[in-house]
């Protein structure tokens, strides 16, 4: 019967209680902990998270078992707590052992996930009185800890800026990379921000831009963007900005008839130019599984024309329009000029970002923008917490 130590994560998981007392049920086996809480774990999920060596390679961490290969009518012959750990005999000879701290943290009797859920890093929501929090370049790029910090506010408030940056083409790259890899568009791994003839979007151009995410034509928008500024000589051009899920959950509040229709009702984003042809059915508010507001997909000068029941296009012209409305309400937007050596990193599926129109004839302007997915960013995290 394997023994081996537990090899279930690379993380590490604090003794919260230890284990007071195990006792087998029919189809469970119930833990009573030392602070007193009860946490019923059923025959089934204990085999399936057995941590042992014929269970999970080592190595990789990553399961081998596969529940589908261990009888349906399983049960545990004795449970006992052994050197404080769980320790568990099964029909057929398995033997499993479980560390406390890990058994804890997935305990899934409605007191641990409530304890969980709300533990879960949340939403920082702000508006016009936003204090940004700003870094400095050199300590980003040297200090994990200053690293740390950055990546969390990012997480948090979906807005950040670093200042310092040094001002050669190309520079950018590597801040990013001190989360992952770039994600590379049909504009480039970097693409360069300028007024151009033969713009292939509207980002290339001098005039102003209303508020939007980057890429709602994709499957999957972008997570992060940055944008780092090279040159600012021109007349105009500030950047505004406002948190989309401040103004979601104020929507939610003030017109949840209008915030239902946005979360329920599918727009089509659409970006073409002469060698590409992107197209994204999805609505403008996407909820995850918990119901709580999980990304904003708008570029109005990216939609298509509505395609929705008859009876349900009015609601969506009416909430559609109560919500660009609200991002021109002063109450929301943060407006500043963002000046060479600095760069904005913000979360493209939460914080919709404008640019006032600028004079190209007074100046150069010239920035530098790039993408990676949040899910580097939360990987990032997690492996610096370790």
């Amino acid at each position: 019967m394997p023994t081996a130590a537990a090899v279930a994560d690379f993380r590490t998981y604090p003794l919260i209680s230890e284990l007071a007392d195990a006792r087998v049920l029919d189809d469970q086996i119930r833990v009573q902990w030392a602070d007193g809480r009860l946490s019923p774990f059923h025959h089934q999920w204990l085999r399936d998270n057995c941590p042992c060596a014929e269970c999970v390679y080592s190595v990789t961490r990553e399961q081998v078992l596969e529940i589908v290969d261990v009888d349906a009518h399983l049960s545990a012959v004795s449970a006992c707590l052994d050197d404080g750990f769980l320790q568990v005999e099964w029909s057929g000879g398995h033997l499993s052992r479980y560390a406390p701290g890990w058994l804890r943290a997935h305990a899934y009797d409605d007191q641990s996930r409530a304890e969980r859920r709300a533990a879960k890093p949340r939403s920082e929501l702000w508006d016009q009185r936003f204090t940004l929090p700003v870094f400095d370049y050199a300590a980003v790029m040297e200090d994990p800890k200053v690293l740390l910090q950055w990546l969390l506010a990012l997480r948090d408030s979906g807005l950040t800026q670093i200042r310092g940056v040094p001002t050669e083409p190309g520079s950018l790259a590597r801040v990013a990379q001190r989360i992952a890899f770039i994600r590379e568009s049909n504009f480039g791994v970097l693409f360069n921000v300028q007024s151009k003839a033969d713009a292939d979007s509207n980002a290339y151009t001098a005039f102003n831009l209303p508020l939007h995410s980057d890429l709602p034509t994709r499957e999957l928008q972008p997570g992060l963007q940055f944008l780092h500024c090279l040159v600012n000589d021109a007349t105009g051009g500030e950047s505004i900005f406002v948190d989309g899920f401040a103004i979601a959950a104020a929507l939610r509040t003030e017109d949840p008839e209008a915030f239902r229709a946005l979360c329920e009702i599918p727009v089509e984003f659409r970006n073409k130019d002469r060698h590409s042809d992107y197209r994204r059915l999805a609505p403008i508010i996407a909820l995850d599984a918990l119901g709580d507001v999980a990304e904003i997909r708008m570029a109005n000068f990216l939609r298509g024309p509505f395609e929705a029941p008859v009876e349900q296009m009015p609601l969506l012209y009416r909430a559609y329009r109560r919500f660009i409305a609200m991002t021109r309400e002063a109450r929301f937007r943060v407006v500043q000029r963002l000046n060479p050596g600095e760069l904005w990193c913000f979360d493209n599926r939460r914080t919709l970002h404008a640019r006032n129109a600028f004079d190209p004839a007074s100046g150069a302007r010239h920035f530098q923008g790039c993408y990676v997915d949040r899910d580097e960013l939360l990987s990032r995290i997690l492996v610096l917490q370790r």
